[in-house]
C-alpha cells in the first residue's frame, strides 16, 4: 500500500508519547518479530529506540494476520521520492484479508499515536473479521493439500472463479480439480458411485461382498424391506446422501426404523434399507488404481474422567484447537442430533451422566469426520488380499480417485474371513482423515494425486516468453508469436492492442498486465504463451507467473518517469529487470548487449544469458560467445545467431519486411531479439526464417508500428512513437527518406514530464522538415495546450526558424497534414488513436499499404554499424 504519514512523517516512534507501551499492550505477540536485530524482540527494540511509522504498520499488518491463523512473514517498507510517503509491502494468504490487515494496522497505529491505546474490542473485531475472510477464502482441507503438494513440486496453480475449480499448471499442459475430483474423473464413475444401490448391484455381480439391501420409496414398504434383509439390526440411509447425512445404523426396533426413515427422506426421496454388519468402519483410499491410505474411522465420542458430565466432556473436546466448524480444521466439533440422544438412551446415559474413568460414550452412530469422528491410520495393516480387492472395486466402478468404505472386524485379515463387506464407493473422497489422522502416520495422499496428473514437473507448464522494454515490446511480441506459429503450435499472446489466441482476437485493449497474461495461461488450448509485459502491470500487480522460460529485455529509456514512484531511468531499469530475474534457472534471459542498463541485468538473474546486438564487433558479445554462450547479431547485412563455433545466418535484413529493407535499424534489433528468443526455445532456423520473411509491419500484424501507406503522390507512415527513445528510433528510418519533404504530426501522452515534451520538440525539429503539433484527446490531467507549448519550446531551442503549425485536435491535425502533403513527401503520424489515424488515411481514396522499402536501396554485405547502432546504407 501507498502510505502517507502526514504529520507523523518526521516523527520516529520514540518521540510519540506512550506509543511503545500502547503497542506492546495491544499486540504483545510482536515480541516474536526479529526484524533487523535478528533476535526475538528485535522489532520492539527498534520501536523503543525509534523507527518510522511505515515500518511499524508493516509489522502490525503481518502480526494481525498471524493472530488470525493466516501466517505471513515477508515485508518491506521504503520511502518514495515524495517525503513522508512510503510504499509498504507485505505478504498475505488471502487478498481480501491482506487489504483489511493493512487498513486495520493503520487504524491501530493511528489510535495509539493519538490516544495511547487501541480498544481491545476493536482489536477483537479486527481479528474476527480476518478469520471470516480466511474462512470464506479457504480452499478446504483436501483441495489445500493438493495445492500445497503442487507448490512443492513447482507446479503453478490458480482459481478459476466458478464451482470451486482449481487449475494446476498452464495452458494446454494444465489439469483441473474440484475438491478431489479431477478432469480425468469419469462422469460415469461419479454417477455410479452416487447411486449407492446401483453400486452394490454392479459390485455384487462381480463377486464382491456387499451388504444385503433394497431401495424403497414409501414408508408402507419399510416392514417388507426389513424382512427382506433378514431382520434387525439394520441400516437406513438416503440413496443419494453424503457426509453421513440422514444415515442411521444399528436400528433394532420399529420405532427406531420409522424415525430413521423420516431422517433419510429429508436427504433423498429414495431410501436404502440394509443389513447392519458389526465391525469397525474403515476408509480405503485408492488413487490412480493403487491403495495409498487406509484409515479406521471412530464415531464421535468422549472418554470419562470420573468427575465430569458428558455435557462437560463434549465442551472440553470441542475446545481442542484442532476442531472447527465444518471442514476448516483437521477435526470437526461434536454436535448432537436425533441419533445422539438415541445412542445415549441405548447406553443408559444422559448428558448429565458422569462417566467412570476411561469409559467411552459414543455420541454418533456414523464414523464420519464431518460429524465429529476421529481417524486412526491403518495403512500398514491392511491385508494384501484386501488391497487387491479395493483396487479391483475402483476399476469396476471406474474412478481415478475413490474412497471405499469397508466394515470389518480386522482389516489385516481378508474380508472373506471376517464376513466383512464393502458398504460404499465414494467419488470425491475427503483427505482429512489421511492427511492428519488423530492417531498414526499422516499419509501424503495429495502427492499421489499430483503424481497421477503430472508425471514430471515440466509436464505442468507450456513455454512462457515474457517481453519487456521501453520501446519495441508489441512488435517483438507479435513477431515472436508469429515465429512460433511456424511450429504449428497454438500461440497465445498479449499486446498493447489486444489479447490473441491463434489467429483470433480474444479481447481488445491495452492488455499487457498480469490479468491478461493469466487469461492466456489458463486457456487449455494454448501451447505457447508470448506475453508483452509493461511497467504498469508489474508495478500494480507483479507478474502473472512465478517464472518464465525466456525473459526478453529490449531496452531501457526515459518514459513514464514520474509515475508510480519511478522517477529515474535507473529505477525504470531496476523495475524491468524483474522480467530477467523471473526466468527458470534452465531458461534464458535475452538481453540487449548495446544497452548498458539491460546488459547489466545478467548479474541479477540465475538463468542462462543470451545477448543480441547491432554491433558486430561488440566485445561483450564476443567474450560471451567464446565462453560457450549464444547471441544474435547484425553482421554483413544478415541477422545471425552465434553459438560456440557455429554461425547460423538466418536471413538478409533486406528480405525481412519488418526492417523496411534495412532502413529501420530499431526493427532489425526487434528481429534480432525475437529470433534469439525463439532459437533458445528450440525453434529451428528454417522456422525462424519463415517467420521473419512472412511477418510485415502492417495494420493486420503490427497496427500502429511502422505502418506505411502509398497514397499515390505521397506516402503516410503511422507509428506509435511517444517518447524520446522511440522518436530517435523512428528518426533513423525517416532520415533515410530522400525523395521529398518529411512532415510530422507530433505529440505525446499528457502524463509525461515537462522536460520530456521539450525533448520531443528538439527531436522532431531534427527529424522532420516541418511539423504539426497536436495533443491527445485525453490530456491525462494536463491543461489543454500546455503540452503543445512545451514541444514548441523544444523546437525553437534547436531551430528557431523551423516551420510548424499547432492544431490541438488530432483528427484536424492529421487531415491538414494529408491535405497539404507535397508530391513524393512522407507524412509521419504519431497518433493517440491508431485506429482513427488508419481510418483517416483510408478515407482519402485509393490507398496501398506497403511493407517493403518504397525507395530503391541496397544493404551492402560490408555494412558497418556505428556506435549509435544505426546502419550505414549504401544508396543506389
Amino acid at each position: 500500500m501507498r502510505l502517507d504519514l502526514e504529520n507523523l512523517a518526521e516523527t520516529p516512534s520514540n518521540e510519540i508519547p506512550g506509543f511503545y507501551e500502547g503497542l506492546v499492550e495491544a499486540l504483545p505477540s510482536l515480541e516474536s518479530h526479529h526484524c533487523s536485530p535478528g533476535c526475538r524482540g528485535g522489532f520492539l527494540m527498534r520501536v523503543k529506540e525509534g523507527t518510522m511509522m511505515g515500518h511499524i504498520i508493516e509489522h502490525v499488518a503481518l502480526e494481525l494476520q498471524e493472530l488470525a491463523s493466516m501466517p505471513a512473514a515477508f515485508g518491506r517498507t521504503r520511502e518514495t521520492a515524495t517525503p513522508g510517503v512510503y510504499q509498504v509491502v507485505f505478504e498475505y494468504e488471502n487478498e481480501e484479508a491482506g487489504r483489511y490487515a493493512g487498513r486495520a494496522a493503520v487504524r491501530l497505529c493511528q489510535s495509539i499515536a493519538d490516544r495511547g491505546r487501541y480498544p481491545k474490542a476493536e482489536l477483537e473485531q479486527d481479528l474476527q473479521d480476518l478469520r471470516d475472510f480466511a474462512k470464506e477464502g479457504a480452499l478446504g482441507p483436501s483441495t489445500e493439500a493438493i495445492v500445497k503438494e503442487a507448490e512443492k513440486k513447482g507446479i503453478p496453480w490458480m482459481t478459476l472463479g466458478a464451482r470451486f475449480l482449481i487449475q494446476l499448471g498452464y495452458g494446454a499442459a494444465s489439469k483441473r480439480i474440484q475438491a478431489t475430483m479431477t478432469n480425468n474423473t469419469g462422469i460415469l464413475g461419479v454417477e455410479l458411485a452416487c447411486d449407492k444401490e446401483a453400486t452394490k448391484r454392479i459390485l455384487a455381480s462381480s463377486g464382491i461382498p456387499v451388504p444385503k439391501g433394497t431401495v424403497i420409496n414409501f414408508l408402507d414398504d419399510l416392514q417388507e424391506a426389513i424382512e427382506f434383509v433378514g431382520g434387525y439390526p439394520i441400516v437406513i440411509k438416503p440413496l443419494d446422501g453424503n457426509h453421513g447425512r440422514g444415515i442411521t445404523i444399528d436400528i433394532r426396533s420399529w420405532d427406531e426404523a420409522e424415525s430413521a426413515y423420516d431422517a433419510a427422506r429429508q436427504v433423498s426421496r429414495a431410501v436404502i434399507v440394509e443389513k447392519y454388519y458389526v465391525g469397525r468402519d474403515h476408509r480405503v483410499l485408492v488413487v490412480d488404481g493403487k491403495v495409498v491410505a487406509v484409515a479406521e474411522r471412530v464415531p464421535a465420542h468422549v472418554v470419562g474422567d470420573g468427575k465430569s458430565t458428558i455435557s462437560e466432556l463434549i465442551e472440553e473436546t470441542n475446545n481442542d484447537p484442532n476442531r472447527g466448524e465444518g471442514h476448516d480444521k483437521v477435526l470437526t466439533k461434536i454436535e448432537l442430533d436425533r441419533t445422539s440422544y438415541q445412542l445415549l438412551e441405548r447406553q443408559g446415559l444422559t448428558l448429565n451422566s458422569v462417566l467412570p474413568k476411561d469409559r467411552i460414550c459414543y455420541l454418533r452412530a456414523t464414523a464420519n469426520l464431518s460429524t465429529g469422528g476421529i481417524a486412526v491410520d491403518r495403512t500398514d495393516e491392511i491385508h494384501p488380499e484386501n488391497i487387491w480387492l479395493a483396487q479391483r472395486v475402483v476399476r469396476v466402478i471406474g474412478l481415478d480417485i475413490a474412497g471405499m468404505d469397508v466394515v470389518t472386524s480386522d482389516i489385516s485379515r481378508p474380508l472373506r474371513e471376517t464376513d466383512g463387506v464393502i458398504v460404499e464407493v465414494n467419488a470425491a473422497p475427503g483427505f482429512r482423515m489421511h492427511i492428519a489422522p488423530s492417531h498414526g502416520t499422516p499419509r501424503n495422499v495429495a502427492g499421489a494425486v499430483v503424481d497421477m496428473l503430472f508425471k514430471n514437473e515440466q509436464a505442468s507448464r507450456v513455454p512462457i516468453l515474457s517481453v519487456t522494454g521501453t520501446n519495441g515490446k508489441t512488435t517483438t511480441t507479435r513477431l515472436l508469436a508469429h515465429i512460433f506459429r511456424q511450429t504449428s503450435k497454438v500461440v497465445g499472446y498479449t499486446t498493447t492492442d489486444g489479447t490473441y489466441i491463434g489467429d483470433y482476437l480474444v479481447e481488445a485493449g491495452d492488455n499487457t498486465g498480469p490479468q491478461s497474461a493469466q487469461l492466456i495461461l489458463q486457456d487449455p488450448t494454448v501451447e505457447v504463451a508470448v506475453l508483452e509485459t509493461a511497467r504498469g502491470g508489474i508495478l500494480r500487480s507483479g507478474l502473472a507467473f512465478e517464472a518464465s522460460n525466456v525473459g526478453v529485455v529490449l531496452n531501457v529509456a526515459a518514459d513514464h518517469l514520474g509515475l508510480g514512484d519511478i522517477d529515474t531511468i535507473d529505477q525504470l531499469g531496476h523495475l524491468k529487470s524483474v522480467v530477467a530475474e523471473a526466468v527458470y534457472p534452465d531458461g534464458y534471459a535475452v538481453l540487449n548487449a548495446d544497452d548498458p542498463r539491460v546488459a547489466a541485468m545478467a548479474e541479477k538473474t540465475k538463468a542462462n544469458i543470451a545477448y543480441f546486438t547491432m554491433k558486430s564487433d561488440s566485445q561483450l558479445v564476443r567474450d560471451h560467445i567464446q565462453k560457450g554462450g549464444v547471441a544474435a547479431l547484425y553482421e554483413n547485412g544478415y541477422i545471425s545467431i552465434l553459438k560456440g563455433d557455429w554461425t547460423h545466418r538466418i536471413e538478409k535484413v533486406e528480405n525481412i519486411p519488418l526492417t523496411m529493407g534495412g532502413r529501420a535499424p530499431f526493427m532489425i534489433a526487434n528481429a534480432l531479439a525475437a529470433s534469439l528468443a525463439a532459437f533458445v526455445q528450440n525453434v529451428n532456423i528454417e522456422q525462424i526464417r519463415a517467420g521473419l520473411t512472412t511477418f510485415r509491419a502492417s495494420v493486420s500484424q503490427t497496427p500502429g508500428r511502422m505502418n506505411l501507406f502509398n497514397l499515390g503522390n505521397y506516402h503516410a507512415l503511422i507509428d506509435y512513437a511517444h517518447n524520446p527513445h522511440s522518436y530517435e528510433a523512428l528518426g533513423s528510418f525517416v532520415r533515410n527518406w530522400t525523395t521529398g519533404q518529411r512532415i510530422g504530426v507530433v505529440g505525446g501522452p499528457g502524463d509525461r514530464r515537462d522536460e520530456d515534451f521539450v525533448m520531443l520538440g528538439k527531436l522532431a525539429a531534427d527529424i522532420f522538415d516541418r511539423v504539426i503539433i497536436k495533443e491527445d484527446d485525453d490530456t491525462r490531467g494536463r491543461q489543454r495546450g500546455s503540452a503543445a507549448e512545451l514541444i514548441l519550446k523544444g523546437i525553437k531551442q534547436v531551430k528557431p526558424n523551423f516551420t510548424y503549425e499547432t492544431i490541438l485536435d488530432e483528427t484536424q491535425a492529421i487531415n491538414k497534414a494529408l491535405e497539404g502533403a507535397p508530391d513524393n513527401s512522407l507524412v509521419v503520424i504519431l497518433p493517440e488513436s491508431v485506429n482513427r489515424a488508419i481510418q483517416l488515411i483510408k478515407a482519402r481514396g485509393v490507398v496501398k499499404e506497403e511493407t517493403q522499402q518504397t525507395q530503391p536501396t541496397t544493404v551492402s554485405d560490408s555494412s558497418q554499424v556505428g556506435a549509435s547502432g544505426t546502419t550505414v546504407v549504401n544508396r543506389l
